[in-house]
């Protein structure tokens, strides 16, 4: 697909159509390390083509999928009450990138608690959010609890056997639970629910102290992505997103 360079530079979120060609006229964009003054020239857009502007290198994602390591303290909205929006761990085009709809930018599939840290997934790709909200599709996610008291095999067997919440009278349960130490293990979920974890705990008679999203789907947050970090998805991490 062909496009003008400016109009690439709108579709991926570095602000309106005049201030893009303006990037562009000042000298602030380069292709194949060559820098671009004429805001009409042909682009051929594809996925992951490299571009720089004011010297950061960047590539074309139509849509954007990314994932985020969600650190302590933040909350998932647009419009935090209390604590650091996870939106200002992303850069500017990605909070930018036009949508046909009021909101712009990505967004987070499904919510963290501002305690709990670990995998978000964020992309402005309506029908991928919708897929991987829906309780229809059951997407497991991975969470590693740490517990205030010691956890044992009761626990563990409630929590797959299906506990009920206070404000729901069908009851939930995990869809695995491994006991990986005295005071924690590894739940999977295919639901979501307000406070799931701590509520389904609090069922059994515990407390959850600590709690980690480890994975989404077969997707699994890398080791080498530090809290507050983010990196586009490649192909091959979008399929395992999408596996159950």
């Amino acid at each position: 697909m062909m496009q003008s360079l400016s109009d690439m530079l709108f579709t991926q979120g570095f602000g309106t159509r005049r201030v893009c060609a303006g990037l562009v006229q000042q000298g602030l964009v380069q292709l194949d390390g060559n820098t671009v003054t004429d805001a009409l020239h042909e682009v051929e857009v594809r996925e992951g083509l490299p571009f720089t502007v004011q010297g950061q290198a960047w590539e074309y994602h139509a849509p954007a999928y990314v994932m985020l390591h969600k650190p302590a303290g933040t909350e998932c909205s647009q419009k935090p009450s209390a604590w650091p929006s996870i939106y200002t761990l992303l850069p500017a085009p990605l909070r930018q990138r036009p949508q046909k709809g009021a909101v712009q930018g990505v967004q987070a599939i499904g919510r963290l608690d501002q305690d709990t840290t670990g995998l978000l997934i964020l992309t402005d790709d309506g029908k991928l959010i919708h897929r991987m909200a829906s309780p229809r599709h059951h997407v497991p996610k991975v969470y590693q609890v740490r517990c205030k008291h010691p956890v044992d095999a009761k626990q563990v067997q409630r929590l797959l056997d299906g506990v009920v919440l206070d404000d729901d009278p069908k009851s939930v349960k995990a869809a695995a639970c491994v006991q990986t130490g005295e005071h924690t293990l590894d739940l999977t979920l295919t639901e979501g629910k307000y406070h799931q974890v701590k509520r389904m705990l609090a069922a059994v008679g515990n407390r959850v102290e600590g709690l980690h999203r480890s994975r989404i789907g077969a997707l699994e947050l890398p080791a080498d992505l530090a809290a507050g970090q983010w990196r586009w998805l490649s192909e091959a991490q979008l399929v395992a997103l999408t596996t159950k």
